[in-house]
């Protein structure tokens, strides 16, 4: 009988796995930093370097001139600008600004996107160029022509309506103009952004609805527009914060400002302090706190974005 004796297998040699030094470490997660690299240097550039000269600036005081020095003045711009009443009543004609544009950011971009859903073929291209075209037109050079057609005595307004005002020159009129022109220019960009937005939401829901015989009316209230709605928060908030925006090559160009004052909102108001009355010191107090109240607003919004975007999904 052959006996079978265990013998021991030879020891393994353990191989210490070597950890790479840390300039290959950072060799292999540069490229998506340096990807981003050049953003980041252009924001820093052109937004982060600018806002922290605008607030030194807040607390100085500088009439623009090169050879004079900016002098320290501590919270005194921020005093002077609450004090002044062209400051509250720049911001509640800039909230008017807001609410007039919102039927042409919101309400009639979505009606809009809803009908030409229907459109399709080469028919769709000719009408989304004709819907973005007014985005296209410098704001100065459509200023000039709807200058042209609101002449109280040539006019073609006037002359199609049967009327003689100067929309131009009356109070009650003048910010009603900047309203309706800025709305004209802005909503092409609000329908193709509409427009997308309703790309982006399946057909099955709809055909769902329809089988359990669900009106088109039923479909658009209870199915579209929820999942529209983030689409929508992002018009909202472009409405708020660019609005001003928007708005002042149209200011400038057709009422600078007037008549009365009656069409001086917050940008418009922040150029004629810095520019107008050369105080950048109260032109960059008043910047920051704008801004400051404008990104908190913005916080509010993307926040609420974000829990409508998480709902939808």
């Amino acid at each position: 009988m052959t006996a079978f004796v265990d013998v021991p297998a030879p020891p393994r040699t353990v191989v210490a796995a070597t950890r790479p030094p840390w300039w290959r470490r950072a060799a292999r997660a540069a490229p998506p930093y340096l990807f981003l690299l050049p953003g980041l240097v252009l924001l820093v550039v052109w937004v982060y370097r600018p806002l922290a000269v605008t607030a030194q600036l807040s607390f100085h005081s500088w009439n623009l001139l090169p050879t004079v020095a900016a002098r320290p003045v501590g919270l005194d711009n921020y005093v002077r600008l609450f004090a002044l009443p062209d400051f509250p009543a720049s911001v509640g004609r800039t909230a008017v600004l807001i609410l007039g544009l919102l039927p042409f950011t919101l309400v009639v971009p979505v009606v809009v996107g809803l009908l030409a859903a229907r459109v399709r073929g080469r028919a769709a291209t000719v009408y989304q160029a004709l819907v973005f075209a007014p985005m296209l037109v410098a704001p100065v050079a459509g200023a000039a022509v709807w200058q042209w057609m609101l002449d109280p005595r040539a006019g073609l307004v006037n002359r199609l309506l049967g009327t003689d005002l100067n929309w131009l020159q009356e109070p009650s009129l003048a910010p009603l103009v900047i309203i309706v022109v800025t709305g004209w220019h802005v909503l092409g960009f609000a329908t193709l952004v509409v427009a997308a937005g309703l790309a982006g939401i399946d057909s099955e829901y709809s055909a769902a609805a329809a089988l359990d015989g669900a009106t088109r009316w039923q479909t658009t209230r209870w199915i579209t527009l929820p999942l529209l709605s983030p689409t929508l928060s992002f018009l909202l908030l472009m409405t708020l914060l660019l609005a001003a925006q928007w708005s002042f090559p149209l200011v400038n160009t057709l009422t600078q400002g007037g008549p009365s004052d009656s069409t001086t909102n917050v940008y418009y108001l922040l150029w004629d302090y810095a520019f107008g009355s050369f105080d950048a010191g109260l032109g960059a107090a008043a910047g920051m706190i704008f801004f400051v109240g404008f990104g908190l607003i913005a916080l509010g919004l993307v926040r609420l974005t974000e829990r409508l975007t998480f709902h939808d999904s």
